[in-house]
Formats: structure tokens, sequence, C-alpha cells
């Protein structure tokens, strides 16, 4: 039984590994300039080893300087959320937990913004300063999320005081771009979601913080299967549950942080890739931390490809995208939630 269980989910694995490698391939290819696929290899052997090659220079300066990070970037973020959104729904042992839904993503864009109006955010260390500013409101958010909700943080509780403080968080960004109408255009377009004009710096930031996160993710996945019991069973074996929770959540609010201040906000993939991994290879988050983190990877850079392909030339800002593929299934996660009762 145990082998077969092995056998499949090496089936799965596979399959959505090459799903990945697929898409990967497909977004790094096809844009206004369409590039043969052999050269995203000659681009890379060349930037990494010097490996000498014969590419047009302008199909080498749009890989390596648009193309590459604009989708290691898509990549990286869908990852991010993602986890994020598995360590959430894990650590609060609710199915709906997000970091969009519960209003983190409205505290995380609330930091970003006072930071880049107050000037803060300018100069060498102005991404981090952001940063910084981002985690701050996402700390705040959280806080006031679980204040509201209360102890039990039960789903339709934990839903509305979601909804609560991604409104009062939106109606503090409203009066922060109104105050600031010459910037009002560009923050906005960034609060949907884009990674335009973005570059391998972004991604140098953000890969370290998820690497950190994956592994204490990864080394804490009894902790999470304990918890999907209850808090007392998890206690019982020797689990310290307050800590544990804390340190999680801290970390995926941070991690959430560093991606709206990177990228905006983008909803829906932290909610909507988990749920679907669990019903192809169950609750077992020994597979369900790495599934998602591909899923996410995968899903972020179709997004992506699908935001700037539709109505080329114009681009669409890829929370549009995450929304329209990502709330009617999250509308039938509610749906039959609500049939469960």
């Amino acid at each position: 039984m145990r082998r077969e269980n092995n056998k499949k989910h090496v089936y799965i694995g596979g399959g959505m590994f090459l799903c990945f490698l697929f898409t990967f391939i497909l977004a790094v290819t096809v844009g206004s300039l369409k590039i043969p696929i052999l050269d995203i290899f000659r681009v890379i052997g060349h930037h990494t080893i010097g490996f000498p090659h014969q590419v047009d220079p302008t199909s080498d300066a749009v890989l390596w300087s648009l193309r590459f990070p604009r989708v290691l970037l898509a990549m990286v973020v869908g990852a991010s959320l993602a986890l994020a959104g598995v360590l959430y729904q894990g650590v609060l042992r609710n199915p709906l937990a997000d970091p969009y839904i519960l209003g983190v993503s409205s505290g995380s864009a609330t930091g970003a913004i006072i930071a880049i109006l107050s000037g803060i955010g300018a100069g060498i260390w102005g991404m981090w300063f952001i940063s910084l500013a981002s985690f701050l409101g996402a700390t705040i958010a959280t806080v006031s999320v679980f204040f509201l909700a209360g102890r039990e943080l039960r789903t339709n509780t934990l839903i509305l005081a979601g909804v609560v403080i991604h409104a009062l968080f939106g109606a503090v960004i409203t009066f922060l771009l109104s105050m600031s109408v010459e910037q009002m255009s560009r923050i906005q377009y960034w609060l949907m979601g884009s990674f335009s004009l973005r570059e391998w710096a972004h991604i140098w930031i953000l890969i370290p913080i998820i690497l950190v996160v994956m592994g204490v993710a990864w080394f804490t996945q009894r902790e999470l299967n304990l918890f999907a019991v209850n808090a007392r069973t998890a206690a019982n074996v020797g689990v310290s549950v307050k800590k544990t929770r804390f340190l999680l959540l801290i970390l995926a609010s941070f991690l959430t942080a560093i991606v709206v201040s990177i990228s905006g906000m983008i909803g829906f993939v932290g909610i909507v890739i988990p749920h679907l991994i669990r019903m192809i290879i169950g609750a077992n988050y020994r597979f369900l931390i790495p599934y998602s983190i591909l899923a996410g990877a995968t899903f972020m850079m179709l997004s992506d490809l699908l935001a700037r392909t539709l109505l080329e030339p114009r681009e669409l800002p890829v929370g549009v995208i995450t929304a329209f593929l990502g709330a009617p299934i999250f509308s039938y996660f509610l749906y039959k939630w609500r049939r469960n009762l």
C-alpha cells in the first residue's frame, strides 16, 4: 500500500513538474517578440557560465533583461503566496484562511504606500524600508483580524473579520492616494498586481526569504499535521503550540508583506492553490507544502502570461487574471463548505 502511494506521488509530482517546465518555457518564449526555445538555453549558458552563442542581440537583451526577471519573479511570487496560504490554513485550522481574504495583503499594501509617499522608500535601501513598512502593516492587520474573530477562530467570524479589516485598510489606501494625485495612477496599477519593470534585484530580495520560510515549513510539517487534528493532540505529544503558531504566522505574514511590496496585491492564489492540491493528494503537509509551492509558481507564470498577451500590446494587471480564475473556484469552495455545515 505504501509503495503504491509513493508511486502515485511520483506520477503526480512528475506531471506537475512537467506542467511547470512547459509553462516556464511558454512564458519566456511567447510575447511581442517570439523567441525560439533553443535561444533560451543559449542565453542562460552564455550569462551563467560564459558559453559562446550566436543569438540575436535583441533576443538576448529581451530574454535576459526583461523576460527572465519577470517570469522568475512571477514564479517566486506564486510560490510564496501559495506557501503563505498553506501556513495560514494549517496554523488556523481553517480552509478559507488566506492573506488576501484576511486583509493581511491590504495591511501590507498600506504600509508600503506610506513608505513610498513619505519618501523613505527612495534610495539604495528603499526597497528594504518599503518591505519593513509592509510587514508592519501586515502585522497590524493580522492582530486586528484575530482580535475581531475571537479565540475560537471560526470560519465565518474569521472571514467577516477579514472583510472588515480589508475594507478598513482599503479606505486608508484610498485616502492616501487622494492626498497624492500625481502618483495615484502608478500606485493604483501596482496595487492590482504587476510584474512589469521588475529587475533581478527584486528576485534576489525575495528568494532568500522564501527559502527560509520553506525550510521552516518543511521542518514543522509534523506539527502542521497535528494541528489538523487539534491543538490539544499536538500539545499532548510535546509540541509547543503557541510558539509554533506564532513563528509560522509571523513568517507567513512577513513573506506576504515582501511579496506585496514588490508586486502589489494579488488575490486568491493562497486559497485556491492549496485547496486544489488537497483535492488531488490529500491533507498531508509532507506533500501539500512542496506541491502547493510548485502549483503556485505554475499558476502565477500562466496568469502573468495571460496578463501581457490577452490585450497585446496593452497589459492587464496580473491581479485581474488571478481574480477571474480564482474567484469562481473560491465561490465553489465556499458553497461546498456551507453545505457541509
